[in-house]
């Protein structure tokens, strides 16, 4: 895909989220900045300046530490599960811009080979069960199956803004340099580690499982060679916590 279609993505969501007052003028301009980065940095730039720039731009906006941008409010507080806090379903347009933007640039990039699709499917489905399975053993959430109203809407937005900017940040920018400098083993372990340092802010204990997930997206990735398995698998083991344990988490 040409870059000028791929450009359009980036493009579309600055335009949408000033038009509806969500991105103000100064997070139009560094949303801008950051794409114009992503899209034409990678062949004017070193390699490593380059992936470090993105990172730390893209942790930026992940973690909405960049001003400019406001969260659109899609569901009102509510609980979900009477074991745990209400649940408020938000827009972050800051990360929208960084799945956006990442996408636009993984699209321009050559399909990666298959190692191994049995083992990727074995870590898929260790994965879906490990990770809900450790969660309760350790009391994060409980058995507290549910169809919550706006299930879709939930979907997309988790689909389409929190999951595929994470995935493209961490596995795409992020595991796909350090598995090439360091090995595969390291460089998989140090994703996840570091995916995982990146929910500490919820609790060490969701840390450390956001770790051993991280570890199955990245295994998936690795082994199919496709961004999209590792994606698929991220919804569905999120999926899976909305629709049959506590969510977000337990009250303590």
């Amino acid at each position: 895909m040409p870059l000028s279609l791929r450009s359009l993505l980036p493009a579309l969501t600055l335009v949408l989220g000033y038009v509806m007052g969500f991105i103000q003028p100064l997070g139009l301009l560094l949303g801008a900045c950051f794409s114009i980065l992503v899209l034409l940095g990678e062949r004017r730039l070193p390699d490593w300046l380059w992936r470090t720039l993105v990172l730390l731009a893209g942790f930026a906006l992940a973690a909405h530490l960049l001003p400019g941008f406001s969260p659109w409010a899609l569901w009102q507080p509510r609980q979900l599960s009477p074991d745990a806090p209400p649940y408020a379903l938000r827009l972050s347009w800051d990360k929208l811009l960084l799945g956006t933007t990442l996408l636009a640039w993984w699209l321009g990039r050559p399909p990666r080979p298959t190692i191994s699709r049995i083992r990727a499917v074995q870590v898929c489905a260790l994965t879906l069960l490990a990770v809900p399975s450790l969660a309760m053993a350790v009391g994060l959430v409980a058995w507290q199956p549910k169809w919550p109203e706006g299930l879709l809407l939930w979907l997309a937005v988790n689909l389409g803004v929190v999951v595929l900017a994470e995935e493209l940040l961490f596995r795409g920018v992020l595991q796909s340099a350090l598995v090439q400098r360091l090995g595969a083993w390291p460089g998989l372990l140090l994703t996840a580690l570091l995916f995982g340092g990146a929910h500490l802010p919820f609790s060490p204990l969701f840390a450390l499982l956001a770790t051993l997930a991280g570890l199955g997206y990245g295994l998936a990735f690795h082994y199919s060679g496709r961004l999209s398995l590792a994606i698929a698998l991220h919804v569905a083991v999120n999926l899976l916590h909305l629709l049959l344990l506590s969510y977000p988490l337990r009250l303590a």
